[in-house]
């Protein structure tokens, strides 16, 4: 095919652009001169921390990896940073300095060991056991933090068991706040552990925590009847999808238990009713307990309310 005249003069410099290496991003390791400057700030950081200047080194270790991210020694730079913060109980920071080298340097072989320390430090502040090294103090660090952190745990390693085991723990961070805020965020935790990690070790674990988060709800006053089924449907796919569990036990008990709160509430109910002399809604609640309860206290005076009412 013969090319139009107009067409080489710009199929040239095209050619020209494409041909030049100088045009392209460097690789990492690429520019001497990066390099050098690198290994000398390098050395100037493993020189503080040698002679207890930790801080110093810290910062010198940030400017490298800052500056030139792509010399040799700006992996082992960042990674060191990250080392650093942790020990000095600086966790929020270290985290972040481990996630900037995850981001960044996936082919390290530091790479594994920066995601475990990651999850590990996330895991920690998760159960309340973050401390400083030097001073033994807990680390004040919120929930929504937390959950921040866990959330990029499961984003850099989706496949593995510690993604679920990230996901989980959010739900557990949200459940112990004890409050209707920690438990609507708790259960919608829990529900993807189910949905997106189906046949992980935390799935049967999650499903059952859900319906003991809507009973502590119950118990917190939010004591309506669709509290009540959620619970009930919540345990009885927990028995049905994971049969063999080591919560199958309990969670038939709570479901029995879930059964005589129904009956306290009508039995309630009906005296809500008839102190307020409504005779006929009383009356409806008061049979109401004697069918779902055959025997026991309830049914028994549940009756005696019903003949002391009488028909009328």
């Amino acid at each position: 095919m013969r090319i139009p005249r107009l067409a080489l003069p710009a199929l040239a410099v095209l050619l020209a652009s494409c041909g030049d290496d100088a045009d392209l991003p460097p690789l990492v390791g690429n520019t001497s001169a990066n390099n050098d400057r690198a290994e000398g700030l390098y050395s100037q950081a493993q020189a503080a921390e040698s002679s207890g200047k930790r801080d110093k080194a810290i910062k010198i270790y940030d400017e490298l990896a800052d500056t030139m991210p792509i010399a040799q020694k700006a992996p082992d730079a960042r990674f060191r940073q990250g080392e650093l913060l942790e020990q000095d109980g600086k966790i929020r920071e270290a985290f972040d300095a481990y996630q900037d080298f995850i981001s960044r340097y996936n082919s390290s072989n530091l790479y594994e060991k920066a995601l475990n320390r990651q999850a590990s430090m996330a895991q920690s502040a998760a159960d309340g056991q973050v401390k400083t090294s030097f001073l033994g103090l807990k680390s004040g660090i919120s929930n929504d933090k937390i959950t921040e952190m866990l959330t990029k745990v499961r984003q850099n390693a989706p496949r593995s068991p510690q993604a679920s085991k990230a996901q989980f723990t959010i739900g557990q961070v949200w459940e112990s706040q004890g409050n209707s805020s920690g438990a609507g965020k708790a259960i919608n935790a829990y529900r993807e552990v189910v949905v997106e990690f189906p046949e992980s070790k935390e799935a049967p674990e999650a499903q059952f925590r859900i319906g003991k988060v809507l009973m502590d709800e119950a118990r917190r006053g939010n004591q309506d009847q669709a509290n009540h089924e959620r619970a009930r449907e919540a345990f009885q796919d927990y028995l049905r999808q994971y049969p063999g569990h080591s919560k199958n036990g309990e969670a038939r008990q709570l479901m029995s238990n879930l059964g005589g709160q129904d009956i306290q509430q009508s039995f309630n109910v009906a005296e809500f009713y008839e102190r307020k002399g409504d005779n006929g809604s009383a009356r409806f609640y008061y049979e109401e307990v004697v069918s779902k309860a055959k025997s026991g206290e309830l049914h028994d005076k549940a009756k005696a309310r019903l003949a002391a009412l009488g028909s009328n």
